[in-house]
């Protein structure tokens, strides 16, 4: 599949204004831990506080259909605030395009989400940090024919970041390597869906539930920083853009854990981050882990900017410090 003739043009004009703004320096951006910096991650989350803006996340991908494979595309953005010290605040929403084989296209919004998020533990010295936070994504705002839910979910969530400067001398190639990661339970606020239908043998209506189950929902991002290499371990004489590049490999998976008992499904998406002083740019495929999940392979892009450093007389304080 050509993922190229899927993409709107529209994304290549925030991603030139990425290259022009696009500086050297970039020690004042924000995702640091110590020494460490870490990117914001496409497929799991990361676990800054920060004034950011992801716009946009295009993923696509075919899915096999009655007819013929069905494309499947979806241009989401999200918007980050930072509204308290090491307190985030994030409204994200997505517009999906669903086109089976020789029918026209089934358009429209996803659920919107909110999500809040609060980093409580920072260690500089160990390039670790942490944070918990809560998503809340509102039911009933997206259309239900393309998969949006009438009821609400709301996923409790601990995330970590951890990079692996701290090791000792002796194992140089092993320090640009980082981690990130997050668990959460995903609670639907129904525990059920109620549907009638009238069965013509008894004459009688039958009421089916379609259980909603919770979900535990976990994700992993490894990740190499060839910024960090060159500049904290050896400078192996990588130049522009090569020397901002930081490849890694995110896992976003999730299982059921009661009502419907079902199988795991998720995606294992490896890619690559470019990151400058104002914003980044990756692109990751998107492999499935399991038939359960899907059968082909799809490809998901984002555009994103550091608010904080774009607009720092904005941005770069809490809207509100007590």
């Amino acid at each position: 599949m050509n993922f190229k003739n899927l993409i709107p043009t529209a994304f290549y004009i925030p991603l030139g204004m990425c290259a022009l703004v696009a500086m050297p320096n970039w020690a004042d951006a924000h995702g640091f831990a110590g020494d460490r910096f870490f990117p914001a991650t496409i497929s799991t989350d990361d676990p800054f506080a920060a004034s950011e803006l992801s716009l946009p996340t295009i993923s696509a991908i075919r899915q096999p259909g009655g007819s013929g494979p069905v494309k499947d595309i979806n241009i989401s953005a999200d918007l980050s605030v930072l509204v308290l010290p090491r307190t985030a605040v994030t409204i994200g929403d997505g517009y999906q395009i669903v086109k089976p084989a020789d029918q026209r296209a089934l358009t429209g919004f996803d659920n919107l989400t909110a999500n809040v998020l609060f980093e409580f533990y920072e260690n500089d010295a160990h390039e670790l940090i942490t944070s918990v936070g809560l998503t809340w994504e509102i039911g009933g705002t997206g259309r239900r024919s393309l998969g949006a839910s009438s009821f609400s979910t709301f996923t409790p969530t601990f995330y970590v970041g951890k990079g692996l400067g701290d090791l000792p001398s002796s194992l140089p190639w092993l320090r640009p390597i980082a981690l990130t990661g997050e668990v959460g339970l995903s609670i639907p606020s129904r525990a059920g869906d109620r549907s009638v239908s009238f069965d013509m043998a008894t004459g009688r209506n039958q009421v089916t539930i379609t259980p909603n189950p919770d979900l535990i929902q976990w994700g992993i991002a490894v990740e190499y920083s060839l910024i960090y290499l060159q500049e904290h371990v050896k400078d192996i004489g990588l130049k522009a853009p090569f020397d901002r590049l930081i490849p890694l490999v995110e896992f976003a998976i999730q299982t059921p854990v009661n009502r419907l008992i079902g199988p795991t499904t998720g995606t294992v998406n490896p890619g690559i981050i470019w990151s400058g002083q104002y914003c980044q740019f990756g692109v990751e495929a998107v492999i499935p882990v399991n038939s359960h999940t899907g059968n082909n392979v799809g490809v998901v892009a984002q555009l994103h900017f550091y608010l904080d450093d774009i607009l720092p007389k904005v941005f770069s304080k809490p809207l509100i410090n007590p």
